[in-house]
């Protein structure tokens, strides 16, 4: 024989049942990788503010550089600023800004590296790499899936 199975007994009160409690919305959490990649993001913002000055200080002994070039870099300098802020806040696709805020300064310090390596600048070299980590490090937190998952709309 095939046990049989009750139904659920019926409700017969006078009264009202009461309100079954609404659950709060839950925030998710910001991510501990989107607040580092912000922070490298702000790093990578004030290499390339800093080599721009370098660039263009008034006693560089180089011939002047037009001030399209300044301004050009100050823009570059504020896309992964923009970048930090909107993973910072977990805007749609923040990620994808800072990521791509990340690359052109690492692939123009990789080519600063490359330059004064084959002209044998040994200590100019060294420095080169050593300011292409921070946007390398801004582009790997800003492709994990972490962080991806907090900037998604």
């Amino acid at each position: 024989m095939a046990k049989q199975s009750r139904p659920a007994p019926v409700r017969r009160s006078p009264r009202a049942a009461r309100p079954t409690p609404a659950r709060a919305a839950q925030v998710p959490e910001r991510p501990v990788a989107a607040v580092c990649a912000a922070v490298f993001g702000v790093l990578v913002a004030a290499e390339v503010l800093y080599l721009t000055w370098l660039l263009v200080v008034p006693d560089a002994d180089l011939v002047a550089v037009p001030r399209w070039l300044g301004a050009v870099l100050v823009a570059l300098a504020l896309w992964p600023l923009a970048g930090a802020v909107l993973t910072v806040l977990g805007r749609g696709r923040g990620w994808l800004v800072l990521l791509t805020g990340c690359v052109v300064p690492l692939l123009g310090l990789l080519a600063v590296a490359v330059l004064f390596g084959s002209l044998g600048a040994g200590s100019a070299t060294w420095w080169a790499l050593l300011l292409a980590l921070g946007p390398l490090g801004g582009l790997v937190l800003a492709a994990q899936r972490a962080v991806r998952e907090w900037t998604a709309r």
